[in-house]
Formats: structure tokens, C-alpha cells, sequence
């Protein structure tokens, strides 16, 4: 993946070393989705921190906020790369799911993991659908829904872009606070997006991003501590996925 300068002029750049098991593909799906989780736990950060009135439910709203990101943050080629890892990694918890008799947990505050799917693949494609027209096909978007993505993706523009640019309008500051040397892959991936990301904009007060082991593969925003926790064990969980889907 190629970092570039987007539309917000955010920085990122993915630097760790592959590892002798892993291909490339899935190399580039790991820390592709380390940027999503993070993006996530973001979003909610940012609700919480900055006072987004929110209409719906809260974890589709982080949802959409992870493609927004990738979009601003990005050029269009390694946007287009996040696109499918981001969205793949839905259907592989899906597949998963269907494969261990579970059906979609209806009471859980986030969607279905293939109405995650759908809704990232509208989103990334409504973002380019000039150029995006293979991505749809490849991904299984009905024409159906893809006819309405371009206003789905410019409405949630609207509504992100303007909590990115207040951000922006700061200036460059240190409220992302990530631990002194954070372990892992995922660490390194997050220190580089977090120094990209400081150099870019400032929150209204600051927030804590820790990498640590957890017992389970999670990342979560703990609003009481307005700390991002970043679990360790999803790395283990990313590679397996990653391996499902591109070997």
C-alpha cells in the first residue's frame, strides 16, 4: 500500500516488515484493518469528545466514519486497496458465523456483519463510482442499492467532513496520545497513523490510545478513561482472516 496526502491531508504510512508466513495480500489485509478498527474506535471517540449529535445507531455512524477517513487519508489506488479489506473482513465474520451455525446476534448494538458489508462496499463505492465500477461488480453490490451510493456517500461527507475540518481548523497539536513504544504490528502501524494524524488536527481534549493484551481480540473506546484500547490478540485474529480470505 502506497501512502499519499488526501483530501484532509492526513499522512499514513504502513512500514512493518513482512513476516517469512504471511504473502503480501495478507500482510497488506492485517495492517489495511488494523487502520479500520482504529478508524472505528476513532469515530466513537470523536462522538463522544466533540459532541457529534448522533441519529442512529452509534456503531454505524463509527462505521462510516472508517470509510470517510480512509477516503480523506488516502489515495485513491491504496483507498481502493482498504476498500476490499474493510469490507472483506465482514464477510469473513459472516462466512465464519454461517460456518459455526450462529445466526447474526440481533441484539447487538452493532448490525449484521453482511449489512456491514453491504453498507462499506456502498460507501467506498459512492465515493468514486466512475472509477469504482469493477469494485461494486467484484464485491456483489445489486444495482439496486449501488444507484443510490453516490448521495449515500455525499451525505455522509457532509456530516463527517465537517467534524474533520473543525478538527483541522486547530491546527497540528499532541491530543492523540498514543503509549511510548506500543507493541506489535499494530503498534507500529498506530504510531505512524497517530503521528500523521497529530501533525494534521487536534481534538477538543485529548485522547489516550493504548495497545494491550486483553484476553480476546477487541478494540474498544472507553469513554470514562477517553481511552482507545487496542487489543493485541486481534493481530492473530486479522492473520487468520487474512489467510481465509487471500491463500
Amino acid at each position: 500500500m502506497r501512502a499519499s496526502i488526501g483530501a484532509f491531508g492526513v499522512l499514513a504510512v504502513l512500514g512493518a516488515p513482512i513476516a517469512a508466513e504471511e504473502t503480501p495480500d495478507v500482510e497488506a489485509f492485517v495492517e489495511g484493518n488494523v487502520l479500520s478498527i482504529f478508524y472505528h474506535e476513532l469515530g466513537h471517540a470523536l462522538i463522544h469528545i466533540e459532541e457529534v449529535p448522533i441519529f442512529a445507531q452509534e456503531e454505524d455512524a463509527a462505521d462510516v466514519f472508517a470509510v470517510i477517513l480512509a477516503e480523506a487519508a488516502w489515495a485513491q489506488e491504496t483507498a481502493l486497496d482498504l476498500a476490499y479489506d474493510f469490507a472483506l473482513l465482514f464477510e469473513d465474520d459472516a462466512i465464519v458465523r454461517a460456518e459455526n451455525g450462529e445466526g447474526p446476534s440481533w441484539w447487538s448494538t452493532h448490525g449484521p456483519d453482511e449489512q456491514r458489508f453491504y453498507n462499506t462496499v456502498c460507501l467506498f463505492y459512492g465515493a468514486d463510482p466512475d472509477k469504482r465500477i469493477d469494485y461494486a461488480v467484484d464485491m456483489g453490490l445489486p444495482e439496486e442499492r449501488a444507484d443510490f451510493c453516490p448521495e449515500e456517500f455525499d451525505q455522509a461527507r457532509a456530516a463527517w467532513g465537517g467534524v474533520l475540518d473543525v478538527a483541522m481548523e486547530r491546527g497540528p497539536g499532541d491530543t492523540l496520545r498514543l503509549q511510548p513504544d506500543p507493541p506489535g504490528r499494530i503498534g507500529a502501524v498506530l504510531t505512524e497513523e497517530v503521528t500523521a494524524l497529530n501533525e494534521m488536527l487536534q481534538l477538543a481534549a485529548p485522547l489516550d490510545i493504548r495497545v494491550e493484551n486483553c484476553g480476546e481480540a477487541n478494540a474498544f473506546y472507553d469513554p470514562g478513561e477517553r481511552t482507545v484500547i487496542f487489543c493485541t490478540e486481534y493481530e492473530t485474529s486479522l492473520i487468520e482472516s487474512g489467510r481465509r480470505i487471500y491463500e
